[in-house]
């Protein structure tokens, strides 16, 4: 790992990924989460102070990034939900089989390179009755935006620690097993569109 990735970048990603706009669609989705809960990519824990601790058990939070899970510890300390970090990627998830109440995936697809196999291991940990909750951007509604996205994500990608701009959320999410309960999906205030098509919702 290189300074940019270890130093640098966690710091831009936790910024870019605390704005308002993208809080309020965090908001939208995390509140919702029950149980024992598998938060994918927790980066620097902004989700930890949107949990409600009296219908959460604990939260296992996933995070591969050395640098993201230093930007963490602020978070953790004021956390109102206990944590158990596992710092392994989305394709390697250390747990048994429906042990999970609630996945929950927030702007975090769009970086995992082996996407399906992540998707099929948050779908065997998760109990038949469980629920997957997204918030996450990826491919537009208009294909003008569409075709920046594709041009653009080649190299969007390496400076922005793997994110792909033009990956097809509910399609992914379906390919990896899931069906999706409620979806809404429009662009979000004050972001490019070419990065600012979000898509939140439940599967299951």
């Amino acid at each position: 790992m290189g300074f940019y990735d270890d130093r640098i970048l966690p710091s831009i990603i936790d910024r870019a990924c605390s704005m308002e706009p993208v809080m309020a669609l965090r908001e939208a989705v995390v509140p919702l989460a029950k149980g024992r809960v598998l938060e994918v990519g927790m980066g620097s824990g902004v989700n930890l102070p949107l949990y409600r601790a009296e219908q959460v058990e604990w939260v296992w939070g996933l995070e591969p990034s050395r640098g993201m899970r230093r930007k963490a510890q602020k978070n953790l300390r004021q956390s109102p939900v206990d944590v158990h970090w596992l710092d392994l990627p989305g394709e390697a998830i250390p747990l048994d089989d429906n042990s999970v109440d609630t996945v929950l995936l927030t702007f975090t697809l769009c970086t995992i390179p082996d996407w399906q196999t992540a998707l099929q291991q948050m779908r065997r940990v998760l109990k038949p009755n469980g629920k997957l909750l997204f918030a996450e951007h990826g491919l537009a509604s208009c294909q003008h935006i569409q075709r920046w996205q594709h041009w653009i994500t080649p190299v969007w990608k390496k400076f922005a620690g793997g994110c792909h701009l033009n990956r097809d959320i509910p399609d992914l999410l379906q390919q990896g097993g899931f069906t999706i309960d409620e979806l809404q999906q429009r662009y979000v205030d004050k972001a490019p569109k070419i990065a600012g098509y979000v898509y939140w919702g439940e599967a299951s």
